[in-house]
């Protein structure tokens, strides 16, 4: 079973509070389905065709608990909390 990574990049968000009240539930529930948090905020450097936008990278046991976790009660409530005040690319990844 190989390590994945959960990349979520912010294209836009609409309501910071939204994204707020989101954050407050989905970190808990990510961290309670076995996520780790490896890094989160704005790029501190730019390279190449790079934006300035949020990037989230949560470290997961496998691809099973990393769909778990999106699947769990807790972090449908923050999906609910978000509603429609980002837009994101959400990306699993296997590590090598």
């Amino acid at each position: 079973m190989k390590k994945v990574y959960w990349v979520s990049v912010y294209q836009s968000v609409s309501n910071q509070e939204a994204l707020t009240a989101y954050a407050k539930l989905a970190a808990p529930a990510m961290i309670a389905n076995g996520g780790k948090f490896l890094a989160r905020g704005e790029p501190v450097a730019i390279i190449e065709a790079g934006l300035q936008q949020r990037v989230v990278l949560i470290e997961f046991e496998s691809l099973e608990i990393a769909l778990a976790a999106y699947k769990s009660i807790g972090y449908q409530e923050a999906l609910k909390a978000l509603g429609n005040s980002a837009v994101r690319d959400i990306r699993i990844i296997e590590a090598i």
